[in-house]
């Protein structure tokens, strides 16, 4: 094929797992928190969750300073909240430019290396389990490359533009963790109602060139990231009357464990990234004035970092994103504790 140049196969998991190994005390680690997290979602739990961290984990330092960080404050804040640690290795473009994330490039500034970005995305969850006990979450861009990292993951996003393909619909029906799906970029919920359904129920498909049958995921679940209108303007979908219809429609639709996660950032901000504190507190607002929202809403997904905004690739600055812009460290602290106050 002229166009498409095969340069070199990659391991396949299983031979990268035996590479770098997860030991059996973080496994254990793992599977304590994993059952913490099911409660939340099949409602044996009030606690909420917050899905917290970068826009991309960019650099293995920084994030490790990060999560450790968030490891402090789930100390303080364990009584009403589990903080998964927003670990991103690889990012949607929209037009397919620009920085891909980790898993393409485990330096920013340098070319792509696949290989080398397996490598450092295993590397980077274990560690981050290992340093802290707090197991991670990553969008599943690829489902292929899922499971490169399945004993580590303790929650998995499919994101806007991923939503509609029945590959991440299937490959989400075989993962024992909650998987969130977003609603789409034009905000029709019922794609992502149809997304839950498909992946709560069993399915015999095509996956890594293996021919497999799953199970269904019970945890599968909505998130409310906002949406954009036909003139490319971004709407919010967190206020009570978004809330109580997606309660209405998930009522109708019969699906198991009805829950919700918002994205206090992308559209619901406007990707005014400082919008998010003020964000959730609204949907905690609506949450103490409404049992059957607060029934189904699990926590929030917040994009932040050790510095506030975003920088160019190249710039240097530690703790900064490189893509879209979070708020900073002590806005997070703040909003934690806020958060856990207000439950």
């Amino acid at each position: 094929m002229k166009n498409m140049q095969f340069k070199r196969k990659l391991p396949v998991p299983k031979e990268i797992k035996e590479q770098y190994p997860l030991t059996a005390e973080l496994s254990r680690i793992k599977e304590a928190r994993d059952e913490q997290i099911s409660d939340v979602f099949t409602g044996r739990s009030d606690k909420m969750v917050l899905i917290i961290g970068p826009c991309s984990a960019d650099r293995e330092d920084a994030v490790l300073d990060y999560c450790e960080r968030l490891a402090r404050i789930q100390e303080v804040v364990s009584e009403k909240l589990i903080l998964i640690p927003r670990v991103y290795t690889n990012k949607p473009r929209t037009t397919g430019a620009g920085y891909k994330g980790l898993l393409h490039q485990p330096n920013p500034e340098q070319k792509s290396d696949m290989l080398q970005g397996v490598i450092a995305i295993r590397r980077l969850h274990t560690n981050v389990l290992a340093n802290t006990g707090l197991p991670t979450a990553d969008e599943m861009l690829y489902p292929d490359n899922y499971r490169y990292l399945s004993d580590l993951l303790s929650y998995v996003a499919v994101g806007a533009r991923s939503v509609e393909n029945q590959e991440h619909r299937l490959t989400s029906s075989g993962i024992a963790v909650p998987v969130g799906m977003k609603n789409p970029t034009s905000g029709d919920i019922s794609v992502m109602l149809n997304s839950i359904l498909a992946a709560q129920n069993p399915h015999t498909f095509i996956y890594r060139g293996w021919e497999v049958d799953t199970a269904g995921n019970p945890l599968t679940h909505a998130i409310l990231r906002g949406y954009v209108n036909k003139h490319g303007e971004s709407h919010p979908n967190y206020h009570y009357e978004d809330l109580e219809h997606l309660y209405q429609a998930y009522q109708a639709k019969g699906l198991k464990n009805m829950a919700l996660i918002v994205d206090a950032n992308h559209s619901n901000s406007a990707k005014k990234y400082d919008q998010q504190p003020r964000i959730c507190k609204d949907v905690l607002y609506t949450c103490r004035h409404s049992a059957e929202i607060r029934s189904m809403v699990k926590g929030f997904m917040i994009e932040s970092y050790l510095e506030s905004g975003c920088q160019k690739i190249g710039e240097g600055i530690y703790g900064k994103s490189i893509t879209d812009p979070c708020i900073g460290w002590g806005e997070t602290e703040r909003l934690v504790q806020e958060i856990a106050e207000q439950i």
